[in-house]
């Protein structure tokens, strides 16, 4: 069974960064397409960032020029830098892997990721 364990959440002033990870076990992550999800208290979840086979990367408007996500295949390990955080970017945070191609206009969308991790919660104060 395909697992994903998010870390490095927690709280930090705006302007601070962050960086998480999401380790993947029973599965290599150089096979597999994965993005970067988050939920805030009474919002839907929404795709941030994505990197496909070859290494396409896509942004949510929000996070573009501040987030920037990469892949460790040696130790197995997805990564989300998180520069110049904002209020607005609390939320919890989810890893989410799918084995098959995902098309690009579909790699924000949720639907498309089959599993996915429990989360690591990010607090931005201002």
């Amino acid at each position: 069974q395909v697992q994903l364990v998010e870390s490095g959440g927690g709280s930090v002033q705006a302007g601070g960064s962050l960086r998480l990870s999401c380790a993947g076990s029973r599965f290599s992550v150089s096979n597999y397409r994965m993005g970067w999800f988050r939920q805030a208290q009474g919002n839907e979840r929404e795709g941030v960032a994505a990197i496909l086979s070859g290494g396409t990367t896509r942004y949510a408007d929000s996070v573009q020029g501040r987030f920037i996500i990469s892949k460790d295949d040696a130790k197995n390990t997805l990564y989300l830098q998180m520069n110049s955080l904002k209020p607005e970017d609390t939320a919890m945070y989810y890893c989410a892997a799918h084995l098959t191609a995902i098309s690009w206009i579909n790699s924000l969308n949720r639907r498309a990721y089959r599993y996915w991790g429990q989360g690591t919660q990010v607090t931005v104060s201002s």
